[in-house]
């Protein structure tokens, strides 16, 4: 019961969609995402049972709708950049970043993470700055020590 009622569902969308290119015309709506979600795997998935999958096989344009999405959204798709694009190599030989910031982005990443870290210490009360007449050559008032062996 349970492979009829999805041969019926996969068969009522192939007749929804006809020859468009997406269920609601020529741009993308949520349902295509929700759709192309069930069927991509269906479709790609080594399966050990393919009734299900030699149906959807059979219903060329649901397939060419998979297609389509994956040319479109996910090129490589989805596994490692095509071939096509090669990277340039380094001067150490390897290959080069992809992204000629990328340090400088994580290094930036990583400061305001400490700012912010810093900015809520502070503000929160877990750390303070207090300012107090320093005694001779610099040194701390005798009274801060006090404070500090009562705790």
């Amino acid at each position: 019961q349970l492979y009829r009622d999805a041969r019926e569902c996969l068969t009522l969308l192939s007749q929804r969609l006809g020859s468009q290119k997406f269920f609601f015309g020529d741009s993308p709506a949520s349902l295509d995402a929700f759709v192309f979600s069930r069927l991509a795997p269906l479709l790609k998935a080594k399966l050990p049972n393919g009734k299900l999958q030699q149906h959807l096989k059979s219903l060329q344009n649901l397939c060419n709708y998979c297609t389509s999405i994956l040319s479109l959204y996910f090129p490589w798709d989805g596994g490692e950049p095509p071939a096509s694009a090669p990277r340039a190599a380094g001067p150490d030989g390897g290959e080069a970043e992809e992204d000629p910031h990328k340090r400088r982005n994580q290094l930036l990443s990583v400061l305001a993470g400490l700012v912010a870290m810093l900015g809520y210490a502070f503000l929160s009360g877990i750390v303070s700055i207090q300012r107090g007449g320093a005694g001779p050559a610099g040194h701390q008032p005798l009274a801060l020590a006090e404070e500090e062996e009562e705790e």
